[in-house]
């Protein structure tokens, strides 16, 4: 038999014991019984569907409104300075859908038209300038494909198994193809001769938000990759995700991608604000602050099967699949185990693209109905592991809110059904 006509090692997902017994095998109907689906006319097919103008912007099909963005109340005081979680639970690939991109704000998503935004360049500059949304348009412009994570993502793990679900663990995250001017051009532009030795600079970015959120960023990330992004996905930036103009710090934690970016300013120190001392440092136990955290090290979590999507099949072929990803680069392995971390597989990876972007993973495997304790274990580039929670802990202890990247567990039990537990 020609290779290409040979069956899968799945077999039709093993159903030939299926066929005798007349049942259904893992959703797919046994070959031999009818499927009235297949045989009978539907109501689907028997009158004219909606026309090309009834959503003049697409959305998902109604039997997908489950799969939203949400977020937990009692985590915030108001949903006006708080946070909800990407769907990654329900997603493949990854690419996240704009409308599904978690959000994070301070002092609430602000309507700020093209016409009104201005973005001012100042500070150690030779020459202070003022840009409006179409200046930005005149300039050559680049795509990248990069991830955002709050550094607060999975921060309620510290002490144990909390949320119960990878939507909740793991959300506030997305994965976009950004499109933008890199702001080294912008800075060019205004002439760095002023700022002298750029060894020692920074620059202050600034949003235009009540909040005036604002971080120091040192002058070597300034000119590497940081882009001034007015588009996501293709399109323009969603009102919650800073439109018209936002920043893109590739790699690091998501409050330095500031929204509604305002100001720029070139400075010869940090500039110590808010969000750099009192907020996203890293408490140890003796009560010292580690600042300066930036970079996102290398994390990753099954997204399937976990809480939000249970095994609803019988034993037999099992796709585990899950996402990964690095501050410092590539993933270039991520391992899963069964068994809570006693063995380890290699994953297959999915196609990887720009550097600082979620890989998609798989491990096709076989599940003989009995309880699993899932793990997964990413590789970047640098040869960095990711940790299991006791190392973590070892180093930092159990004050830190931030910059957790400890492996995860989920237990599966007979049924299918998955729970967020600790295998430290």
């Amino acid at each position: 038999m020609d290779e290409f006509f040979k069956p899968s090692r799945r077999a039709f997902l093993r159903s030939g014991a299926a066929i005798a017994a007349g049942t259904v095998a893992g959703g797919a109907a046994a070959q031999g019984t009818p499927d009235p689906k297949i045989t009978e006319l539907q109501d689907w097919a028997s009158y004219t569907g909606a026309g090309v103008d009834e959503t003049p912007y697409g959305l998902p099909i109604k039997f997908e409104s489950d799969v939203v963005r949400r977020n937990v109340e009692w985590l915030t005081a108001s949903p006006i300075s708080s946070i909800n979680f990407t769907p990654i639970h329900a997603l493949d690939g990854t690419i996240t859908p704009q409308g599904c991109a978690f959000e994070r704000h301070h002092s609430g998503a602000i309507e700020l038209s093209k016409e009104d935004y201005r973005l001012m360049i100042n500070g150690l500059v030779d020459r202070p300038l003022i840009f409006s949304y179409a200046d930005l348009e005149r300039f050559p412009r680049e795509n990248h494909v990069y991830f955002c994570e709050c550094a607060a993502n999975t921060g309620m793990e510290w002490a144990g198994a909390q949320l119960n679900g990878g939507q909740f663990t793991h959300g506030m995250i997305h994965n976009m193809e950004y499109t933008g001017v890199p702001l080294r051009t912008l800075l060019r532009e205004a002439g760095l001769e002023a700022a002298g030795d750029l060894s020692d600079k920074w620059v202050y970015v600034e949003g235009a938000d009540a909040s005036s959120n604002g971080r120091s960023i040192p002058m070597e990330k300034a000119l590497d990759d940081v882009l001034v992004a007015f588009k996501a996905n293709g399109e323009a930036l969603r009102m919650e995700h800073g439109y018209p103009v936002r920043l893109v710090v590739p790699g690091w934690e998501g409050n330095m991608w500031v929204k509604w970016l305002r100001r720029v300013e070139v400075t010869d120190m940090a500039v110590e604000s808010r969000e750099e001392t009192s907020k996203y440092t890293d408490v140890y136990e003796n009560g010292i602050a580690r600042k300066w955290t930036w970079v996102m090290d290398a994390k990753s979590v099954i997204t399937s099967p976990s809480p939000q999507m249970p095994i609803t099949h019988a034993a037999g072929p099992l796709v585990i699949s899950g996402l990964a990803w690095s501050g410092h680069g590539q993933i270039t392995r991520v391992d899963v185990s069964k068994d809570g971390g006693i063995t380890w597989e290699t994953a297959r990876l999915g196609k990887q693209g720009d550097t600082k972007a979620l890989t998609r993973f798989y491990l096709d495997t076989e599940w003989d109905g009995s309880p699993m304790l899932l793990q997964s274990r990413a590789i970047d580039e640098t040869g960095y592991v990711q940790p299991t929670k006791d190392q973590l802990r070892e180093m930092r202890g159990e004050n830190a809110v931030y910059h957790n990247n400890c492996i995860q567990t989920w237990f599966v039990n007979e049924e299918g059904i998955a729970e967020n537990v600790e295998v430290s």
